[in-house]
Protein backbone atom coordinates (compact mmCIF):
# COMPACT_ATOMS: atom_id res chain seq x y z
CA UNK A 1 0.00 0.00 0.00
CA UNK A 2 2.99 2.36 0.70
CA UNK A 3 4.75 2.07 -2.74
CA UNK A 4 0.86 2.64 -4.51
CA UNK A 5 0.53 5.35 -2.79
CA UNK A 6 3.82 6.64 -2.85
CA UNK A 7 4.26 6.67 -6.71
CA UNK A 8 0.16 8.35 -7.02
CA UNK A 9 1.44 11.01 -4.86
CA UNK A 10 4.50 11.84 -6.79
CA UNK A 11 2.13 11.75 -10.38
CA UNK A 12 -0.17 13.91 -8.99
CA UNK A 13 2.32 16.33 -7.63
CA UNK A 14 4.07 15.93 -11.22
CA UNK A 15 0.51 16.88 -12.63
CA UNK A 16 -0.45 19.93 -10.55
CA UNK A 17 3.42 21.40 -10.67
CA UNK A 18 3.11 21.28 -14.77
CA UNK A 19 0.10 22.94 -14.21
CA UNK A 20 1.73 25.70 -12.13
CA UNK A 21 4.51 25.89 -14.31
CA UNK A 22 2.43 26.77 -17.90
CA UNK A 23 -0.10 29.20 -15.99
CA UNK A 24 2.22 32.16 -17.80
CA UNK A 25 1.16 30.90 -21.02
CA UNK A 26 -2.43 30.49 -20.66
CA UNK A 27 -3.00 33.80 -20.02
CA UNK A 28 -5.07 34.67 -23.22
CA UNK A 29 -7.59 33.10 -24.92
CA UNK A 30 -5.36 31.75 -28.00
CA UNK A 31 -2.65 30.13 -24.99
CA UNK A 32 -5.48 28.89 -22.87
CA UNK A 33 -7.35 26.92 -25.67
CA UNK A 34 -5.00 26.18 -28.37
CA UNK A 35 -1.12 26.64 -26.34
CA UNK A 36 -0.50 29.69 -28.96
CA UNK A 37 -1.04 26.92 -32.14
CA UNK A 38 2.59 26.28 -31.31
CA UNK A 39 2.73 22.86 -30.01
CA UNK A 40 5.24 20.55 -31.20
CA UNK A 41 4.69 16.88 -32.98
CA UNK A 42 5.53 14.92 -29.76
CA UNK A 43 3.38 16.91 -27.20
CA UNK A 44 0.22 16.76 -30.11
CA UNK A 45 0.08 13.28 -30.81
CA UNK A 46 0.50 11.94 -27.20
CA UNK A 47 -2.09 14.55 -26.25
CA UNK A 48 -3.90 12.87 -29.27
CA UNK A 49 -3.46 9.41 -27.95
CA UNK A 50 -3.93 10.08 -24.36
CA UNK A 51 -7.04 12.27 -25.44
CA UNK A 52 -8.22 9.16 -27.60
CA UNK A 53 -7.58 6.42 -24.69
CA UNK A 54 -9.09 6.49 -20.87
CA UNK A 55 -10.51 4.56 -18.51
CA UNK A 56 -13.74 4.03 -21.02
CA UNK A 57 -11.20 2.43 -23.30
CA UNK A 58 -9.33 0.56 -20.51
CA UNK A 59 -11.69 -0.80 -17.86
CA UNK A 60 -15.39 -0.45 -19.94
CA UNK A 61 -14.72 -1.01 -23.64
CA UNK A 62 -11.61 -3.59 -23.07
CA UNK A 63 -13.87 -5.61 -20.59
CA UNK A 64 -17.15 -5.88 -22.00
CA UNK A 65 -16.07 -5.98 -25.50
CA UNK A 66 -13.29 -8.51 -24.53
CA UNK A 67 -15.65 -10.97 -23.30
CA UNK A 68 -18.24 -10.97 -25.97
CA UNK A 69 -15.70 -10.97 -28.66
CA UNK A 70 -12.62 -12.57 -27.13
CA UNK A 71 -9.42 -12.48 -28.72
CA UNK A 72 -11.22 -11.07 -32.16
CA UNK A 73 -11.61 -7.38 -29.62
CA UNK A 74 -7.57 -6.79 -31.16
CA UNK A 75 -9.19 -5.57 -34.03
CA UNK A 76 -10.85 -2.61 -32.38
CA UNK A 77 -7.51 -1.62 -30.95
CA UNK A 78 -6.42 -2.34 -34.90
CA UNK A 79 -9.10 -0.10 -36.28
CA UNK A 80 -8.55 2.52 -33.82
CA UNK A 81 -4.84 3.11 -34.58
CA UNK A 82 -5.16 2.58 -38.65
CA UNK A 83 -8.73 4.92 -39.18
CA UNK A 84 -8.94 6.54 -35.75
CA UNK A 85 -5.19 7.77 -36.02
CA UNK A 86 -3.36 7.01 -38.69
CA UNK A 87 -6.07 7.86 -41.48
CA UNK A 88 -7.52 10.50 -39.21
CA UNK A 89 -4.12 12.33 -39.45
CA UNK A 90 -3.83 12.22 -43.33
CA UNK A 91 -6.99 13.42 -43.86
CA UNK A 92 -7.64 15.68 -41.55
CA UNK A 93 -4.32 17.28 -40.03
CA UNK A 94 -3.22 19.73 -42.42
CA UNK A 95 -6.68 20.47 -43.84
CA UNK A 96 -7.59 21.67 -40.63
CA UNK A 97 -4.42 23.21 -39.34
CA UNK A 98 -4.72 25.34 -42.50
CA UNK A 99 -7.93 26.39 -42.45
CA UNK A 100 -9.41 27.02 -38.77
CA UNK A 101 -5.81 29.22 -38.61
CA UNK A 102 -6.91 30.90 -41.83
CA UNK A 103 -11.04 31.51 -40.96
CA UNK A 104 -8.93 32.06 -36.82
CA UNK A 105 -11.43 29.39 -35.25
CA UNK A 106 -10.57 28.27 -32.12
CA UNK A 107 -13.04 25.48 -31.92
CA UNK A 108 -15.32 23.58 -33.76
CA UNK A 109 -18.74 25.13 -33.37
CA UNK A 110 -16.92 28.04 -34.10
CA UNK A 111 -15.44 26.27 -37.38
CA UNK A 112 -19.39 25.99 -38.33
CA UNK A 113 -20.14 29.48 -37.34
CA UNK A 114 -17.03 30.99 -39.75
CA UNK A 115 -16.75 28.13 -42.70
CA UNK A 116 -20.75 28.21 -43.31
CA UNK A 117 -21.04 31.68 -42.20
CA UNK A 118 -23.78 30.95 -39.40
CA UNK A 119 -23.89 32.45 -36.06
CA UNK A 120 -27.27 30.21 -35.22
CA UNK A 121 -25.00 26.89 -36.70
CA UNK A 122 -22.18 28.10 -34.07
CA UNK A 123 -24.61 28.50 -31.01
CA UNK A 124 -26.32 24.96 -31.67
CA UNK A 125 -23.23 23.18 -32.33
CA UNK A 126 -21.75 24.85 -28.70
CA UNK A 127 -25.08 23.38 -26.79
CA UNK A 128 -24.57 19.47 -29.02
CA UNK A 129 -20.72 19.46 -28.39
CA UNK A 130 -21.37 20.75 -24.25
CA UNK A 131 -24.76 18.39 -23.69
CA UNK A 132 -23.45 14.84 -25.35
CA UNK A 133 -19.80 15.69 -23.67
CA UNK A 134 -21.28 15.25 -20.30
CA UNK A 135 -22.33 11.34 -20.70
CA UNK A 136 -18.81 10.35 -22.16
CA UNK A 137 -16.57 12.19 -19.46
CA UNK A 138 -19.30 10.65 -16.72
CA UNK A 139 -17.91 7.16 -18.09
CA UNK A 140 -14.19 8.35 -17.97
CA UNK A 141 -14.79 9.19 -14.27
CA UNK A 142 -16.97 5.75 -13.42
CA UNK A 143 -13.98 3.79 -15.07
CA UNK A 144 -11.03 5.56 -13.23
CA UNK A 145 -12.92 5.23 -9.89
CA UNK A 146 -13.34 1.76 -10.30
CA UNK A 147 -9.95 0.52 -10.66
CA UNK A 148 -8.90 3.19 -8.07
CA UNK A 149 -11.34 1.37 -6.24
CA UNK A 150 -9.95 -2.06 -6.50
CA UNK A 151 -6.25 -0.80 -6.07
CA UNK A 152 -6.66 1.46 -2.63
CA UNK A 153 -9.95 0.16 -1.16
CA UNK A 154 -11.18 3.59 -1.36
CA UNK A 155 -14.83 4.07 -2.27
CA UNK A 156 -15.85 5.01 -5.54
CA UNK A 157 -17.52 7.98 -4.44
CA UNK A 158 -14.44 9.64 -3.45
CA UNK A 159 -12.06 8.56 -5.87
CA UNK A 160 -14.51 9.96 -8.17
CA UNK A 161 -14.51 13.36 -6.25
CA UNK A 162 -10.74 12.97 -5.90
CA UNK A 163 -10.15 12.74 -9.78
CA UNK A 164 -12.43 15.69 -10.56
CA UNK A 165 -10.61 18.10 -8.15
CA UNK A 166 -7.14 17.74 -9.34
CA UNK A 167 -8.18 17.43 -13.11
CA UNK A 168 -9.47 20.86 -12.37
CA UNK A 169 -6.57 22.27 -10.71
CA UNK A 170 -3.99 21.65 -13.30
CA UNK A 171 -6.07 22.24 -16.67
CA UNK A 172 -7.95 26.07 -14.92
CA UNK A 173 -4.06 26.55 -13.71
CA UNK A 174 -2.13 26.07 -16.91
CA UNK A 175 -5.20 25.38 -20.05
CA UNK A 176 -3.93 23.72 -22.87
CA UNK A 177 -0.44 23.75 -22.56
CA UNK A 178 -0.70 22.14 -19.26
CA UNK A 179 -2.58 19.72 -20.76
CA UNK A 180 -0.34 19.00 -23.52
CA UNK A 181 2.71 18.64 -21.27
CA UNK A 182 1.34 15.70 -18.84
CA UNK A 183 -0.22 13.88 -22.07
CA UNK A 184 2.99 13.68 -23.12
CA UNK A 185 4.25 12.14 -19.39
CA UNK A 186 1.02 10.43 -18.71
CA UNK A 187 1.51 8.77 -22.58
CA UNK A 188 5.29 7.58 -21.88
CA UNK A 189 3.51 5.68 -18.80
CA UNK A 190 0.45 4.46 -20.68
CA UNK A 191 3.37 2.58 -23.13
CA UNK A 192 4.88 0.78 -20.79
CA UNK A 193 2.40 0.09 -18.43
CA UNK A 194 -0.08 -1.83 -20.72
CA UNK A 195 3.35 -3.97 -22.24
CA UNK A 196 3.67 -4.87 -18.53
CA UNK A 197 0.86 -5.36 -17.40
CA UNK A 198 0.01 -7.94 -20.23
CA UNK A 199 2.73 -9.43 -19.64
CA UNK A 200 1.92 -10.34 -16.14
CA UNK A 201 -1.49 -11.33 -16.99
CA UNK A 202 -0.64 -13.70 -19.20
CA UNK A 203 1.75 -14.91 -16.97
CA UNK A 204 -0.77 -15.85 -14.71
CA UNK A 205 -2.20 -18.72 -17.61
CA UNK A 206 0.93 -19.70 -18.56
CA UNK A 207 2.05 -18.04 -20.73
CA UNK A 208 0.46 -16.41 -24.24
CA UNK A 209 0.26 -19.67 -25.88
CA UNK A 210 -1.21 -21.40 -23.06
CA UNK A 211 -3.64 -18.87 -22.78
CA UNK A 212 -5.17 -18.80 -26.24
CA UNK A 213 -5.41 -22.80 -25.59
CA UNK A 214 -7.75 -22.17 -23.07
CA UNK A 215 -9.40 -19.54 -24.97
CA UNK A 216 -10.48 -21.90 -27.14
CA UNK A 217 -12.34 -24.57 -25.61
CA UNK A 218 -14.47 -22.16 -23.46
CA UNK A 219 -17.64 -22.14 -25.31
CA UNK A 220 -19.31 -17.99 -26.30
CA UNK A 221 -22.44 -17.48 -24.62
CA UNK A 222 -22.61 -20.85 -23.11
CA UNK A 223 -23.30 -22.46 -26.42
CA UNK A 224 -20.79 -25.53 -27.01
CA UNK A 225 -21.71 -25.33 -31.20
CA UNK A 226 -19.26 -21.94 -31.59
CA UNK A 227 -16.31 -23.94 -29.19
CA UNK A 228 -13.08 -22.17 -30.31
CA UNK A 229 -14.63 -18.66 -31.89
CA UNK A 230 -13.39 -16.95 -28.80
CA UNK A 231 -9.80 -17.91 -29.94
CA UNK A 232 -10.94 -17.11 -33.62
CA UNK A 233 -9.25 -14.47 -35.61
CA UNK A 234 -12.83 -12.99 -35.95
CA UNK A 235 -14.61 -14.18 -33.12
CA UNK A 236 -18.13 -14.87 -32.81
CA UNK A 237 -19.81 -12.11 -33.94
CA UNK A 238 -17.74 -10.47 -36.56
CA UNK A 239 -20.74 -7.94 -37.79
CA UNK A 240 -21.55 -6.26 -34.71
CA UNK A 241 -17.23 -6.16 -33.80
CA UNK A 242 -17.68 -4.22 -37.02
CA UNK A 243 -19.81 -1.91 -35.51
CA UNK A 244 -17.57 -0.77 -32.60
CA UNK A 245 -14.57 -0.39 -34.81
CA UNK A 246 -16.09 2.15 -36.73
CA UNK A 247 -17.72 3.99 -33.60
CA UNK A 248 -14.59 3.71 -31.75
CA UNK A 249 -12.04 4.28 -34.64
CA UNK A 250 -14.50 6.66 -37.26
CA UNK A 251 -15.91 8.63 -34.70
CA UNK A 252 -12.78 10.32 -33.42
CA UNK A 253 -12.53 12.39 -36.41
CA UNK A 254 -16.15 14.29 -35.43
CA UNK A 255 -14.74 14.82 -31.74
CA UNK A 256 -14.59 18.36 -30.94
CA UNK A 257 -11.89 17.38 -28.03
CA UNK A 258 -9.99 15.29 -31.04
CA UNK A 259 -10.23 17.66 -33.59
CA UNK A 260 -8.73 20.45 -31.60
CA UNK A 261 -5.44 18.79 -31.10
CA UNK A 262 -4.77 19.72 -34.96
CA UNK A 263 -5.73 23.35 -34.42
CA UNK A 264 -2.62 23.82 -32.14
CA UNK A 265 0.03 21.87 -33.73
CA UNK A 266 3.05 24.27 -34.75
CA UNK A 267 3.50 23.37 -38.56
CA UNK A 268 2.74 20.88 -41.79
CA UNK A 269 5.97 19.43 -40.94
CA UNK A 270 4.79 18.92 -37.33
CA UNK A 271 2.05 16.86 -38.53
CA UNK A 272 4.06 14.32 -40.53
CA UNK A 273 5.97 13.40 -37.63
CA UNK A 274 2.75 13.43 -35.18
CA UNK A 275 1.18 11.14 -37.91
CA UNK A 276 4.03 8.47 -37.08
CA UNK A 277 3.93 8.96 -33.48
CA UNK A 278 0.37 9.17 -32.86
CA UNK A 279 0.12 5.90 -34.74
CA UNK A 280 2.70 4.28 -33.01
CA UNK A 281 1.21 5.40 -29.74
CA UNK A 282 -2.38 3.59 -30.73
CA UNK A 283 -1.21 0.29 -31.85
CA UNK A 284 0.27 0.15 -28.51
CA UNK A 285 -1.74 1.43 -26.29
CA UNK A 286 -5.15 0.80 -27.80
CA UNK A 287 -4.38 -2.81 -29.33
CA UNK A 288 -2.64 -3.73 -25.68
CA UNK A 289 -5.96 -2.88 -24.07
CA UNK A 290 -8.57 -4.93 -26.27
CA UNK A 291 -5.92 -7.80 -26.72
CA UNK A 292 -5.72 -7.98 -22.79
CA UNK A 293 -9.47 -8.03 -22.46
CA UNK A 294 -9.85 -10.93 -24.89
CA UNK A 295 -8.85 -13.09 -21.97
CA UNK A 296 -11.34 -11.50 -19.91
CA UNK A 297 -12.97 -15.26 -19.34
CA UNK A 298 -10.19 -16.89 -17.75
CA UNK A 299 -10.79 -14.97 -14.81
CA UNK A 300 -14.28 -16.26 -14.31
CA UNK A 301 -17.65 -15.03 -14.99
CA UNK A 302 -18.19 -11.18 -13.81
CA UNK A 303 -20.27 -10.56 -10.66
CA UNK A 304 -24.43 -10.17 -11.42
CA UNK A 305 -26.31 -6.50 -11.66
CA UNK A 306 -29.48 -6.14 -9.17
CA UNK A 307 -31.03 -5.83 -12.86
CA UNK A 308 -29.69 -9.61 -13.33
CA UNK A 309 -27.15 -8.35 -15.93
CA UNK A 310 -23.65 -8.79 -15.93
CA UNK A 311 -21.60 -6.09 -14.68
CA UNK A 312 -18.68 -5.52 -17.59
CA UNK A 313 -17.26 -2.83 -15.89
CA UNK A 314 -16.11 -5.26 -13.15
CA UNK A 315 -14.16 -7.71 -15.76
CA UNK A 316 -10.73 -5.88 -15.91
CA UNK A 317 -10.52 -4.95 -12.26
CA UNK A 318 -11.26 -8.69 -11.56
CA UNK A 319 -8.05 -9.70 -13.70
CA UNK A 320 -5.70 -7.21 -12.11
CA UNK A 321 -6.74 -7.69 -8.65
CA UNK A 322 -4.55 -10.70 -7.91
CA UNK A 323 -0.93 -9.02 -9.56
CA UNK A 324 1.31 -7.52 -7.25
CA UNK A 325 1.28 -4.51 -5.37
CA UNK A 326 3.99 -2.83 -7.09
CA UNK A 327 2.17 -3.79 -10.60
CA UNK A 328 -1.30 -3.14 -9.41
CA UNK A 329 -0.04 0.82 -8.69
CA UNK A 330 1.51 0.80 -12.10
CA UNK A 331 -1.94 -0.32 -13.32
CA UNK A 332 -3.56 2.73 -10.97
CA UNK A 333 -0.77 5.07 -12.88
CA UNK A 334 -1.93 3.97 -16.28
CA UNK A 335 -5.45 4.49 -16.05
CA UNK A 336 -5.09 7.91 -14.11
CA UNK A 337 -2.78 8.48 -17.07
CA UNK A 338 -5.48 7.60 -19.95
CA UNK A 339 -8.23 9.13 -17.50
CA UNK A 340 -6.37 12.33 -16.51
CA UNK A 341 -5.79 13.40 -19.98
CA UNK A 342 -9.18 12.35 -21.46
CA UNK A 343 -10.90 14.21 -18.55
CA UNK A 344 -8.59 17.64 -19.14
CA UNK A 345 -9.47 17.85 -22.87
CA UNK A 346 -13.00 16.98 -22.41
CA UNK A 347 -13.45 19.86 -20.06
CA UNK A 348 -11.42 22.18 -21.58
CA UNK A 349 -12.92 21.56 -24.69
CA UNK A 350 -16.62 21.94 -23.19
CA UNK A 351 -15.54 25.48 -21.12
CA UNK A 352 -13.81 26.80 -24.34
CA UNK A 353 -17.22 25.94 -26.61
CA UNK A 354 -19.31 27.60 -24.26
CA UNK A 355 -17.38 30.97 -23.62
CA UNK A 356 -16.41 31.43 -27.41
CA UNK A 357 -19.17 30.51 -29.05
CA UNK A 358 -22.31 31.20 -26.89
CA UNK A 359 -20.88 34.05 -24.16
CA UNK A 360 -18.53 36.25 -26.01
CA UNK A 361 -19.27 35.85 -30.53
CA UNK A 362 -16.89 37.69 -32.24
CA UNK A 363 -17.27 38.78 -35.44
CA UNK A 364 -15.01 37.02 -37.62
CA UNK A 365 -12.07 39.15 -39.69
CA UNK A 366 -12.42 36.81 -42.62
CA UNK A 367 -16.13 38.03 -43.03
CA UNK A 368 -15.88 41.44 -42.65
CA UNK A 369 -12.58 41.27 -45.17
CA UNK A 370 -15.29 39.68 -47.49
CA UNK A 371 -18.62 41.70 -46.88
CA UNK A 372 -16.70 45.66 -46.47
CA UNK A 373 -13.07 44.53 -47.60
CA UNK A 374 -12.37 46.14 -43.66
CA UNK A 375 -10.10 43.52 -41.05
CA UNK A 376 -11.67 43.74 -37.70
CA UNK A 377 -9.13 44.71 -35.04
CA UNK A 378 -8.19 41.68 -32.27
CA UNK A 379 -10.64 42.12 -29.19
CA UNK A 380 -8.71 44.11 -26.31
CA UNK A 381 -6.83 42.55 -23.61
CA UNK A 382 -8.79 43.41 -20.98
CA UNK A 383 -12.23 41.36 -22.99
CA UNK A 384 -9.38 38.42 -23.80
CA UNK A 385 -8.69 38.09 -20.23
CA UNK A 386 -12.11 37.82 -19.51
CA UNK A 387 -12.84 35.02 -21.53
CA UNK A 388 -10.04 33.35 -19.63
CA UNK A 389 -11.80 33.90 -16.45
CA UNK A 390 -15.10 32.64 -17.69
CA UNK A 391 -13.58 29.38 -18.71
CA UNK A 392 -12.25 28.56 -15.95
CA UNK A 393 -15.38 29.23 -14.01
CA UNK A 394 -17.08 27.06 -16.48
CA UNK A 395 -14.25 24.08 -16.62
CA UNK A 396 -15.81 23.85 -12.57
CA UNK A 397 -19.24 23.87 -14.11
CA UNK A 398 -18.82 21.11 -16.47
CA UNK A 399 -16.83 19.17 -13.87
CA UNK A 400 -19.57 19.32 -11.30
CA UNK A 401 -22.41 18.39 -13.59
CA UNK A 402 -20.23 15.08 -14.98
CA UNK A 403 -19.68 14.05 -11.24
CA UNK A 404 -23.10 14.17 -10.18
CA UNK A 405 -24.04 11.71 -13.43
CA UNK A 406 -20.66 9.79 -12.53
CA UNK A 407 -21.62 9.44 -8.59
CA UNK A 408 -25.08 7.61 -9.97
CA UNK A 409 -24.31 6.11 -13.67
CA UNK A 410 -27.23 5.44 -15.60
CA UNK A 411 -25.77 2.59 -17.42
CA UNK A 412 -22.46 0.42 -18.70
CA UNK A 413 -19.13 3.03 -19.52
CA UNK A 414 -19.29 1.65 -23.13
CA UNK A 415 -22.68 2.55 -23.20
CA UNK A 416 -22.29 5.94 -21.94
CA UNK A 417 -19.21 6.70 -24.34
CA UNK A 418 -21.88 5.27 -28.07
CA UNK A 419 -24.47 7.64 -26.59
CA UNK A 420 -21.79 10.69 -26.70
CA UNK A 421 -19.64 9.42 -29.40
CA UNK A 422 -23.03 8.76 -31.69
CA UNK A 423 -24.56 11.92 -30.97
CA UNK A 424 -21.32 14.20 -31.41
CA UNK A 425 -19.61 11.87 -34.59
CA UNK A 426 -23.09 12.16 -36.02
CA UNK A 427 -24.22 15.55 -36.34
CA UNK A 428 -20.41 17.08 -36.51
CA UNK A 429 -18.33 14.49 -38.31
CA UNK A 430 -19.71 14.55 -42.32
CA UNK A 431 -20.26 18.23 -42.13
CA UNK A 432 -16.64 19.00 -40.81
CA UNK A 433 -14.85 16.84 -42.86
CA UNK A 434 -16.88 17.84 -46.21
CA UNK A 435 -16.73 21.34 -45.60
CA UNK A 436 -12.96 20.88 -44.66
CA UNK A 437 -12.51 19.38 -48.86
CA UNK A 438 -15.87 20.02 -50.60
CA UNK A 439 -16.84 23.82 -51.59
CA UNK A 440 -20.20 22.83 -51.95
CA UNK A 441 -21.72 21.99 -48.40
CA UNK A 442 -24.47 24.37 -47.72
CA UNK A 443 -26.04 25.62 -44.24
CA UNK A 444 -28.79 23.29 -44.68
CA UNK A 445 -26.44 20.36 -45.26
CA UNK A 446 -25.21 21.03 -41.87
CA UNK A 447 -28.57 21.78 -40.31
CA UNK A 448 -29.87 18.16 -41.68
CA UNK A 449 -26.61 16.57 -39.86
CA UNK A 450 -26.88 17.96 -37.20
CA UNK A 451 -30.71 16.61 -36.68
CA UNK A 452 -29.87 13.36 -38.30
CA UNK A 453 -27.08 12.60 -36.01
CA UNK A 454 -28.80 14.05 -32.57
CA UNK A 455 -32.13 12.92 -33.19
CA UNK A 456 -31.25 8.87 -34.23
CA UNK A 457 -29.05 9.05 -30.68
CA UNK A 458 -31.75 10.43 -28.91
CA UNK A 459 -34.57 8.39 -29.89
CA UNK A 460 -33.36 5.43 -30.08
CA UNK A 461 -32.11 6.35 -26.12
CA UNK A 462 -35.85 7.04 -25.76
CA UNK A 463 -36.86 4.01 -26.88
CA UNK A 464 -34.70 2.00 -24.92
CA UNK A 465 -31.98 1.51 -27.07
CA UNK A 466 -33.86 -1.01 -29.56
CA UNK A 467 -30.53 -0.94 -31.66
CA UNK A 468 -27.20 -0.70 -29.08
CA UNK A 469 -25.80 2.22 -28.85
CA UNK A 470 -22.69 1.71 -30.11
CA UNK A 471 -24.17 0.18 -33.59
CA UNK A 472 -26.46 3.28 -33.35
CA UNK A 473 -23.22 5.80 -32.90
CA UNK A 474 -21.94 4.02 -35.77
CA UNK A 475 -25.07 4.50 -38.17
CA UNK A 476 -25.66 7.81 -37.24
CA UNK A 477 -21.65 8.48 -38.36
CA UNK A 478 -21.97 7.01 -41.59
CA UNK A 479 -25.14 8.45 -42.75
CA UNK A 480 -24.22 11.55 -41.84
CA UNK A 481 -22.28 11.83 -45.40
CA UNK A 482 -25.60 11.00 -47.36
CA UNK A 483 -27.35 13.16 -45.19
CA UNK A 484 -24.85 16.40 -46.27
CA UNK A 485 -24.20 15.07 -49.92
CA UNK A 486 -28.11 14.83 -50.78
CA UNK A 487 -29.36 18.09 -48.93
CA UNK A 488 -26.08 20.31 -50.48
CA UNK A 489 -27.20 18.96 -53.80
CA UNK A 490 -30.56 20.00 -53.60
CA UNK A 491 -29.76 24.04 -51.87
CA UNK A 492 -29.15 27.24 -52.21
CA UNK A 493 -25.03 27.41 -51.60
CA UNK A 494 -23.47 29.94 -50.24
CA UNK A 495 -21.89 33.19 -51.79
CA UNK A 496 -18.98 31.87 -54.42
CA UNK A 497 -16.70 34.58 -53.45
CA UNK A 498 -16.42 33.83 -49.13
CA UNK A 499 -16.24 30.28 -49.93
CA UNK A 500 -13.20 30.77 -52.48
CA UNK A 501 -12.03 32.93 -49.75
CA UNK A 502 -12.18 30.17 -47.38
CA UNK A 503 -10.59 28.11 -49.78
CA UNK A 504 -7.37 30.36 -50.13
CA UNK A 505 -5.65 28.70 -47.47
CA UNK A 506 -5.22 25.69 -49.34
CA UNK A 507 -3.51 27.33 -52.59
Amino acid sequence: MFIKIFLTIVFLLVTVGVGIYSRKQARNVEGFVLGGRSVGPWLTAFAYGTSYFSAVVFVGYAGQFGYKYGLSSTWIGVGNAVIGSLLAWLVLGRRTKLMTQHIESRTMPDFFGTRFRSQRLRVVASVIAFVFLIPYTAGVYKGISTLFEMGFGIPYEYCVILMAVLTAVYVILGGYRATAMNDFIQGVIMLFGIVTIIAAVLAQKGGLVSAMEQMAVIPADDNPAVNGRLADVWGPDPWNLLGVVVLTSLGTWGLPQMVGKFYSITDESAIKRGTIISTIFAFVVAGGCYFLGGFGRLFGVPPTLPNGRLDFDSIVPSMLSSLPDILIALVVLLVLSASMSTLASLVLTSSSTMTLDLIYRDKKSLESEVNSGEIVDEVSEKIEKRKVVVMRVLIVFFIVISLLIALNPPTFIAQLMGISWGALAGAFLAPFMLGLYWRGVTQAGVWACFIWGVGITVVNMLMGNPVSPINCGAIAMVGGFVVVALVSFFTPKLPQKYVDKVFKCYE
